[in-house]
């Protein structure tokens, strides 16, 4: 790992727990072992660290997310699978996040300090629900979804159910709760397939 991986993984950690102001940049460098020569030498600030943190945060989180998904496959499957993959394997990685999901930590705290900051990483919620109400039109149109169901609504169903379990394991840090909550949103998917 290059001086500049570990510093991202290294911020990706301290800003899961602490979020992008509660870190400072003296954290960062003796957790990644750097100088701030050696920061500097990669990063033109903190600000400019945050994008690339961000970067690696969404490319762990499609690793993690989108495994087994299949574009020609059974959309309502997708689904379940996402909610499997979000469970499992995501929201559960404490190697890359132990303070929880980094996007709720990052929004919440920069919403009102930092809007722009807070712009970007709402740009991946709303490509989340976007995916979702893909799947669910798909379902529909395909004829796999119940025809009185409203993918839209679902689709907002499904969103705030998942904003709700990770920040309550955000707080609790309870697999048993996560498992629980996110068993009853796979059921309740099951439940409108055609």
């Amino acid at each position: 790992m290059t001086l500049k991986e570990k510093i991202i993984h290294e911020s990706l950690k301290l800003f899961s727990l602490k979020g992008f102001l509660g870190t400072p940049i003296d954290e960062i460098l003796k957790a990644a072992n750097s100088s701030k020569g050696g920061f500097y030498n990669h990063f033109k600030s903190k600000e400019d660290l945050f994008y690339h943190v961000l970067d690696e945060a969404r490319s762990i989180w499609r690793e993690r997310n989108l495994d087994g998904l299949s574009r020609n496959g059974d959309p309502i499957a997708n689904v379940e699978q996402f909610l499997k993959n979000f469970r499992d394997r995501y929201l559960k990685d404490s190697e890359n996040f132990p303070g929880g999901c980094i996007f709720i930590t990052l929004l919440v705290e920069l919403k009102n300090q930092r809007p722009h900051l807070a712009d970007e990483i709402n740009k991946g919620f709303i490509g989340l629900k976007n995916m979702l109400k893909r799947h669910l039109n798909k379902a529909q149109e395909t004829g796999k979804l119940q025809k009185d169901v409203d993918p839209e609504a679902i689709t907002e169903m499904l969103f705030n159910n998942i904003l709700g379990v990770t920040i309550t394991y955000n707080a609790d840090k309870s697999e048993a709760n996560v498992d629980k909550a996110m068993n009853l949103t796979i059921d309740f998917i099951k439940k409108l397939k055609a």
